[in-house]
């Protein structure tokens, strides 16, 4: 007969389970737990310094900190929407903000990997501001002929709405009047000093830079909406410029009671297919998570709107951001 195994005390079983229980319970203290939420770093290129991108995209650095703490997010400067689109098309960058038009110019002129873009979310429209001193004569786009006009960077945003404004007016940026490559965080000086005549913009309601100087200088608005129908016939790109209106709210000081009549355009979050479909999903409720509290500091921020949000046009949703918005439908 096979030898009989020794019989375990209840007291004993109970306290060897005890004993598992606790070497388990320090484990899981040990061992980090996957809890699903996308770890690793990413790249997002912003904007010029003290600019609108830039201070977006600290805020949702830090939005983003609270949401997926193990996500290392570097944030870079740039010139603006245009060096962004290529930057993260051509895998220098894996987010970034960019102007539809933007977008879709370099779509259309076949830039490396511009069929890799896809969109995440539709967030603010920027409005195009044509800014002067108030004393000035200039009173419509044609006025600008023989001037000094800032018009941003090479790789910005702005610089591509001046060149199709312009264009629509009837002139040429380069042959008629005098393009000054200064950005938004000189150009508000340059105009107080008299070295230009004025300056193009475009960037959400209020721009801070914009707001300051109308504060301590007479700037007026100069109105370009009636130059939408002229862009749309330039066809490509120039078809995501609408008519708006800036609010007599915007800049009280310039505006003195009266709304301007201008242009507007998209502003969409941007990757591509090569981003992780769980980091792109989160990332996108993030964005819309924190809107209440980024709005607080960047108020273009509280335009971004769910319902709006998933229409990326000239892009293609990113698969991850469809399955966020999937998952809040009503």
């Amino acid at each position: 007969m096979p030898k009989a195994l020794p019989r375990v005390s209840r007291r004993r079983a109970l306290e060897g389970s005890a004993a598992a229980l606790v070497v388990l319970g320090l484990l899981l203290w040990w061992l980090p737990l996957d809890d699903g939420r996308p770890g690793g770093s990413v790249t997002f290129s912003t904007g010029q310094r003290t600019g609108v991108y830039e201070r977006y995209g600290n805020l949702l650095k830090t939005a983003l900190g609270h949401d997926l703490p193990d996500l290392d997010v570097r944030l870079t400067n740039s010139e603006g929407s245009q060096e962004n689109v290529e930057r993260v098309a051509t895998g220098k960058a894996d987010f970034t903000i960019a102007a539809a038009d933007a977008v879709e110019k370099y779509r259309l002129q076949g830039g490396a990997g511009g069929d890799r873009l896809r969109g995440c979310a539709r967030l603010y429209d920027d409005y195009v501001q044509l800014v002067v001193p108030r004393s000035s004569s200039i009173r419509s786009v044609q006025d600008l002929r023989g001037l000094r006009v800032a018009v941003g960077g090479k790789g910005s945003g702005v610089r591509l709405i001046a060149e199709r404004v312009v264009e629509a007016a009837g002139l040429d940026l380069e042959k008629d009047m005098k393009p000054v490559s200064t950005g938004i965080d000189g150009m508000p000086q340059a105009l107080k000093n008299g070295d230009i005549d004025a300056f193009f913009w475009s960037g959400g309601l209020p721009t801070a830079h914009v707001r300051k100087l109308s504060e301590n200088y007479p700037i007026r608005l100069v109105e370009l909406g009636d130059l939408v129908d002229a862009l749309h016939k330039q066809g490509g790109a120039s078809r995501y410029y609408r008519a708006a209106v800036m609010p007599a709210d915007a800049y009280p000081d310039a505006q003195q009671g009266a709304s301007v009549p201008t242009l507007a355009v998209a502003n969409l979050l941007v990757t591509t297919d090569r981003a992780d479909p769980r980091l792109t999903e989160a990332m996108t409720r993030t964005v819309i998570d924190s809107r209440d509290h980024i709005g607080t500091q960047v108020h273009a921020a509280q335009l971004v709107d769910l319902r709006t949000a998933l229409y990326t046009d000239p892009l293609a949703l990113h698969e991850g951001a469809r399955r966020y918005y999937r998952s809040v439908k009503p």
